[in-house]
């Protein structure tokens, strides 16, 4: 999954749940503006904000680590 399609995913769910950026900080932990940046695509959040807002949204996380070969 593409960042972009990260940010659509988290602000959908968001809004399916009917819950406000607000709302979503406050459960979260995560900042308002923190979570306002990363919403407008803006800003470089750490895996740990994403992790927080994924778990207050009730989603699941996961990595696909890719190896390169030489």
């Amino acid at each position: 999954m593409h960042f972009s399609e990260l940010i659509k995913t988290i602000k959908n769910r968001r809004e399916t749940l009917q819950v406000n950026q607000e709302m979503l900080a406050e459960l979260s932990g995560v900042g308002l503006r923190t979570l306002k940046q990363f919403e407008s695509g803006k800003g470089n959040p750490t895996l740990k904000t994403v992790s927080k807002l994924a778990d207050a949204l009730g989603l699941e996380l996961s990595l696909k680590v890719k190896t390169l070969h030489h």
